[in-house]
């Protein structure tokens, strides 16, 4: 049998990502269970976290396993991810080792390594995931990377608990501001999911170059057209939130400017008005909000929005826990 990891959403069937929220679901009534007895899972984090951390961690805990928490280059030895390369620099250990030896101590491996911001043509490759998952013998689980699909998940189990079904509801992805550009991680997941669930997705943002990387918007396009929703993409603010069920906010840093931001900077700071405030709202068919977090309140979205019973994203949030449940326990269920 071939291994199965899960590094995105589109690599799992729409009865397969079905079941996984229907196991979510249950987790959530009932949070204990043995599916982890004497299992364990190491968990590589290369840049911050606290939401995917802590909920990784405790639902390990509460399905009778153990978390490993690893942070390469600070107290775990920093690895070298390139094929061939001659280990004179900072690198102490090839992934070629570390993924199979890992491999030998655990059940589980999860990945969560940031873009570099230098250069999209390297990053979108994704090279440090699929190197886990090319050199390790046990399951990978992305904890983020250049897509989140840890969070689509989550994010589709808090709306499916909001509406039901989510057929044809109108779904709007913005862009906000940001000091910073970031990642493209969670929009291109988002854009990803909600495609996937046929709902009638807008891609809102302020010029063509925020519009996402062309991977990520001809597997929506396709996405859309197997599940029976629609893709647009709209740079007009009221009239992408006029009669919207869903308002999700991310921001993320134009591509054509990838790893030159100063140039982006003067439009970024052009588009503060794209924050999510209660005018724009109250557009919406009494539309819900939500967001990943971590949220800067009053630079992405104001305090009445966040603090409004529109507000899912705590519930969201809190999903994280549920369907990373369900997720491991898939992996380990699967045929060795």
């Amino acid at each position: 049998m071939t291994l199965r990891h899960f590094l995105n959403t589109n690599d799992w069937s729409r009865a397969e990502l079905d079941a996984l929220l229907e196991q979510a679901a249950r987790f959530k009534q009932s949070k204990l269970g043995q599916q982890m007895a004497g299992k364990s899972i190491a968990l590589l984090f290369f840049n911050p976290s606290m939401r995917t951390r802590t909920s990784f961690e405790l639902g390990a805990f509460q399905l009778g396993g153990h978390a490993v928490v690893l942070e390469p280059g600070k107290a775990a030895w920093p690895i070298e991810f390139e094929p061939g390369a001659i280990m004179e620099g900072d690198t102490e250990e090839h992934i070629a080792e570390v993924a199979r030896v890992l491999s030998r101590y655990v059940d589980l491996i999860g990945v969560r390594a940031f873009p570099k911001f230098q250069h999209w043509e390297v990053d979108r490759e994704d090279r440090v995931l699929k190197a886990f998952a090319r050199y390790s013998t046990v399951p990978v689980i992305n904890l983020e990377t250049i897509t989140h699909p840890c969070q689509e998940l989550a994010h589709i189990l808090a709306l499916q608990e909001h509406f039901g079904s989510l057929q044809r509801k109108k779904y709007v992805l913005t862009w906000t501001y940001h000091p910073k550009p970031l990642n493209t991680a969670v929009a291109n997941s988002a854009l990803l999911i909600a495609t996937r669930f046929g709902m009638d997705v807008t891609l809102l943002c302020p010029t063509p170059d925020y519009v996402l990387d062309a991977r990520y918007m001809e597997l929506a396009q396709r996405n859309a057209a197997e599940s029976g929703g629609s893709l647009a993409v709209s740079h007009d603010i009221e009239a992408s939130y006029g009669g919207a069920d869903v308002v999700y906010a991310k921001s993320w840093g134009a591509l054509p400017f990838f790893g030159n931001w100063e140039q982006e900077k003067p439009i970024r700071e052009a588009n503060r008005h794209f924050i999510v405030d209660e005018a724009k709202m109250a557009l919406t068919n009494n539309g819900v909000f939500s967001h990943c977090l971590p949220l800067r309140r009053n630079v992405k979205a104001t305090d009445a929005v966040m603090d409004s019973p529109a507000c899912i994203a705590i519930d969201e949030a809190e999903n994280r826990l549920h369907v990373q449940k369900a997720i491991m326990a898939a992996l380990l269920n699967q045929p060795r």
